[in-house]
Formats: C-alpha cells, sequence, structure tokens
C-alpha cells in the first residue's frame, strides 16, 4: 500500500520521458497516471486513518540500513493535495494548448518525488526525494521558453540550490550527534542533545525550509518566478511545490525538534508577522494579478508560521489547515488568472473570499483555526494581527478584482470551455472545504496527533 502511490509515477514518467508530450495522447497518459496515483494515496490515506501508520523497510533490510518507508495522516495529506494541485495544472496545461515536449513527464516525475518526500520515514531519503523534486521544478519554472521565465528560472535554481546546501549541512549535524537518519530515532536521541549544537541544527533546518516556503526575508525568489510563470506552473510552484516548506517546518520542526521549536516560538512569531505584514504590503502596492498573487503567497506562508510558533495541538492543527486551504486556494486563483470568460470571474471572487477568510470559503474555515489558536496561545497580538491581516488581503484581493473584472478591457478571446470548467470545478472545492469543513478539521487535528506522538507530546 504505500509502495504503490510512490512506484506508479515513477514508472510511467520513466516510460514518457521518452515520448513527446506536445501530443494530447502522451499528456492525457500522463493525467491518468495521476489520477490511480491520487486514488492509491485515497486508499493508503482511508487504512492510515482507520488502522494507524504504515511503516515498510525497502528490500526487506534492517530499519536504520534501509529506506524506511513510513504514511501516516501528514504525509498522506500533504502528498495528496500535491498530487491533486498537479494534477489540476496538468490537465489545466493540456485543455489551453501549451503543454511542451517535456511538461507531462516532469510532473509525473515532480509528483513521484514529492510522495516520496512525503511518505518516507528516513532523513536522508527525505533529501534525495527533496533534491529529485527541486530538480523537476527548477526544468518546469523554465517552461514557456521565453527571456524572463528563463531569467526567474536561473535565479530559482540558485537561490534553492543554496537552500538546500544548508539542508544537507543540516543532515550531516543530524547524523553527528544522533548517529542516525531514521526519523522516529532522531526524534528521540535530539532530547539528549546539547542545546547549542541543538538550537544550530533547528536554525539552519528552519533557513533551508523558510527558503523553499518564500518566508520573508527569504522570498525575494519568490515574485519573480510566480509572476512570469505560466498560469499551470505558477498554480504547481505556489500550490504543491511550496508544501515542501510547509511540511518540512511540520514535520523537522514539530516532530523531530520539539523542544527546539518551543525555544524559538517567539522569534518564528516574529517572522510569520513580517511576512504577513510584508507580503499584504507589498500586494497593495501592485496591479499586475500574477504580481499580486506572488506576494500575497509571502504573507499566506506568515500564518503557516504563527501557528506553527503557537504550537500544541491547536496550534498545529490550524497550521495544517491553513497549508492545505492555501494550496487550494493559490491553484484556483493562478489558473482563474490565466483564463477568461463565463465562470472565471465568479471563480476567481470566490478564491479571493477564501484568501480573505470569509464565509463560506475553504479559507474562511482555516482562518477560524488560526484565530482559535491565537485565543489558546491567549496573545491579543496574534488575535489582531489575524484580524488585520485578513483586512489588508480583502484590500488588495478587491483591487485586482476590480481591476480585472471591472472596468472596461479590450475583447479578448474566452478560454475553452474545458478550461473554464475545470476552474469552475476548483472554485467548487473551495466552496466544499468551507460549506462541509468537517473533513478538513478532522484532517488537522489527526495530523496534530501524529507530530505530537512524535515529539513526545
Amino acid at each position: 500500500m504505500v509502495y504503490a502511490p510512490l512506484a506508479l509515477p515513477w514508472l510511467l514518467a520513466a516510460g514518457l520521458a521518452a515520448l513527446d508530450g506536445r501530443r494530447r495522447s502522451v499528456g492525457w497518459v500522463a493525467a491518468g497516471t495521476l489520477t490511480v496515483h491520487l486514488a492509491a494515496l485515497a486508499w493508503l490515506g482511508l487504512d492510515v486513518f482507520l488502522d494507524g501508520p504504515r511503516e515498510t523497510v525497502t528490500g526487506g533490510w534492517p530499519a536504520g540500513i534501509g529506506i524506511v518507508l513510513r504514511a501516516d495522516a501528514l504525509g498522506v495529506a500533504f502528498a495528496f493535495v500535491s498530487s491533486l494541485v498537479l494534477l489540476l495544472a496538468l490537465v489545466y496545461e493540456l485543455q489551453s494548448g501549451g503543454s511542451s515536449r517535456t511538461f507531462p513527464a516532469l510532473v509525473l516525475f515532480l509528483a513521484a518525488g514529492l510522495t516520496g518526500l512525503f511518505l518516507t520515514g528516513d532523513v536522508f531519503s527525505f533529501f534525495v526525494f527533496f533534491e529529485l523534486s527541486m530538480m523537476a521544478s527548477y526544468v518546469l519554472s523554465a517552461h514557456g521558453g521565453e527571456a524572463r521565465q528563463l531569467g526567474a528560472a536561473f535565479i530559482f535554481a540558485v537561490v534553492n540550490l543554496l537552500g538546500s546546501f544548508v539542508f544537507l549541512i543540516s543532515v550531516a549535524a543530524i547524523y553527528h550527534v544522533t548517529g542516525t537518519l531514521e526519523m522516529a530515532a532522531v526524534a528521540e536521541r535530539m532530547t539528549l542533545v546539547e542545546p547549542a549544537s541543538a538550537i544550530a541544527i533547528a536554525v539552519s533546518v528552519f533557513v533551508a525550509f523558510g527558503v523553499k516556503l518564500g518566508l520573508f526575508p527569504f522570498h525575494f525568489w519568490l515574485p519573480p518566478i510566480y509572476a512570469g510563470a505560466r498560469p499551470a506552473v505558477a498554480a504547481i510552484l505556489s500550490g504543491a511545490v511550496a508544501n515542501i516548506g510547509a511540511y518540512g517546518l511540520l514535520r523537522f520542526g514539530a516532530g523531530l525538534l520539539p523542544l527546539e521549536l518551543e525555544l524559538t516560538a517567539g522569534a518564528l512569531a516574529v517572522l510569520g508577522a513580517a511576512s504577513i505584514v510584508y507580503g499584504s504590503a507589498q500586494a497593495l502596492s501592485r496591479r499586475a494579478t500574477a504580481e499580486v498573487l506572488a506576494y500575497s503567497s509571502i504573507g499566506q506562508a506568515g500564518y503557516i508560521l504563527v501557528a506553527l510558533a503557537v504550537g500544541g495541538r491547536v496550534g498545529y492543527a490550524a497550521a495544517v489547515v491553513y497549508a492545505v486551504a492555501n494550496s487550494l486556494n493559490k491553484v484556483l486563483l493562478f489558473l482563474a488568472a490565466g483564463a477568461r470568460g463565463p465562470l472565471v470571474g465568479g471563480a476567481f471572487a470566490l478564491g479571493a473570499l477564501s484568501v480573505v477568510g470569509l464565509p463560506p470559503s475553504g479559507g474562511f474555515v482555516a482562518k477560524v483555526e488560526l484565530f482559535l489558536a491565537g485565543l489558546e496561545a491567549g496573545s491579543a497580538v496574534l488575535v489582531a494581527l489575524i484580524v488585520v491581516g485578513s483586512l489588508l488581503s480583502f484590500v488588495y484581493m478587491f483591487q485586482i478584482y476590480q481591476h480585472d473584472y471591472w472596468r472596461a478591457r479590450p475583447a479578448e478571446p474566452a478560454s475553452r470551455t474545458s478550461v473554464r470548467l475545470l476552474v469552475f470545478a476548483v472554485a467548487l472545492l473551495v466552496l466544499a472545504a468551507g460549506v462541509w469543513p468537517e473533513p478538513l478539521l478532522l484532517l488537522g487535528e489527526r495530523c496534530a496527533d501524529v507530530l505530537l506522538a512524535e515529539g513526545g507530546g
């Protein structure tokens, strides 16, 4: 059950890499593969929710020698959401007629890398899958071949390679002080490590994942990439690849380094608040939709960091719920921004309401969870920050909606009906998360329980 979701995209990606992705049949085989992959993840997720985590060691080796694969609620949730984003973006690109020779295979390679990253129980395997995912992301970021896309892709590659180097140093340091890279054993042995060494490791881990997530002050690479990329690629980078940062902070911070997380909670809250304020202020000063959404992503990432700083079951659950809702919001908004015609404006409006945190959207559920986390922490400052951030989000989302959909514009051809229906379907998914929030809330609670058990909480 753990191998199937990981092996399927790898095998098909290797086969499709030799074929021309511009052929519709190749693209639809990739989409069909991702659909089966999602079904396998759903099957695995149901089993995990009913019977608890699944763990296996590849090749029959003993733990500590072989690669440990572990499926729990947190990993399966992030794997499913990320793969869903990849499927939606791939279908959008196929229907828009913008697929390149390598695009379908790259999306499958990215799905395989992300799935392995989310389902591994070994720190070194995490790094390997991490790098495989980023290599596919580097090539995807240049999709389109225009000068601005190639330039932004170069910046993206350089900055994220530096982040990967920092993370590799963290992996080496973890092994040096614990003598193991198995996550469960690392979580146990880190409690015995000298505090100064443990804090240094925690800081380097935070820097590595802060770069991936686009948090302030590691954000400078993000706006050119998101603003210059094609809508499908921007949706992939913001809705799937950015989950590496959110998941990494949760898994390593709350799961493997809980004591260090508690000690640095105040600093994390300050950095999260700075991301929210900075991203919102920059979004207010922009008029191009892609730029506004790019800076909005910086601000939205700050909420995850604030929830992580609050900690405990409420804080971790809020971080997970917000990360999932944010992924859906970003894929909806970036895909809607690239489409034209009936239904698109309504879909974009619903995505904007979700970013602001207004009912009946999934974002409203996520903001309520954040509000409860602020109350749990007993911090009026955090509660005020959530309210102010939401108000700023309302202003800049209203500005771009007014700019794009209210003012008179030159006549533009409508996107294909299939494209508009896809965007509208994503909007319905965001709406369903708000109208029926119980599954999302239950998911957050289960993931929080996994992190607390792993961290000894």
